[in-house]
């Protein structure tokens, strides 16, 4: 039985499209959704930051995980990228039919 995933992750809004289209291009998500605008707060290297990013939703399978991962951790511009991964509890049958057809590892 597939399990299937949303993969959150955040990018400056000028990688956000380069990355949701790479990760469908490599079958790592069936859909991506970029949520722009968003601003984000946190503290890296003793500092706090305040800077403006996008949020991409991932529809993904764990069987993909990895390989996401690893794709996106080689195409990101940051050295420590978000990344959570989500279980989907249910969701709409065919629509996670789609998902499966279109994820491949």
């Amino acid at each position: 039985m597939t399990e299937y995933r949303i993969a959150i992750t955040t990018a400056p809004e000028t990688e956000a499209a380069d990355l949701a289209r790479s990760l469908v291009e490599r079958r790592l998500a069936a859909c991506v959704q970029i949520v722009s605008g968003v601003r984000s707060f946190f503290r890296w290297e003793g500092s706090v930051a305040d800077e403006p990013e996008a949020v991409l939703l991932c529809k993904t399978t764990e069987a993909a995980r990895e390989s996401f991962e690893r794709h996106l951790r080689s195409v990101h511009s940051y050295e420590v990228p978000e990344l959570i991964f989500v279980p989907v509890e249910s969701g709409l049958s065919e629509y996670l039919s789609w998902i499966s057809e279109e994820v491949r590892v």
